[in-house]
């Protein structure tokens, strides 16, 4: 799971860094990303993210990725 979140992180991150929207990869924690996003880019952002994430890597069963939406850390929980 480790390498996987990694994975997922520099797909995410390179993918921010061409796309040129104002959002950034903020924190790691355990199996999670948190990012800061401008609020009208939530919907791109959230659609991007869970695309880019699930990619990280092969697996025999779908790698499902959940997205939480918050002014901070619990309210998108």
């Amino acid at each position: 799971a480790a390498d996987i979140i990694k994975k997922a992180m520099v797909a995410v991150d390179r993918w921010l860094t061409t796309s040129g929207l104002d959002a950034k990869v903020i924190l790691q924690v355990h199996d999670e990303l948190v990012l800061e996003v401008r609020e009208d880019l939530v919907d791109q952002v959230r659609d991007e993210i869970r695309q880019h994430m699930s990619a990280a890597a092969t697996l025999d069963v779908p790698l499902l990725v959940e997205v939480g939406v918050g002014n901070n850390w619990d309210e998108a929980h």
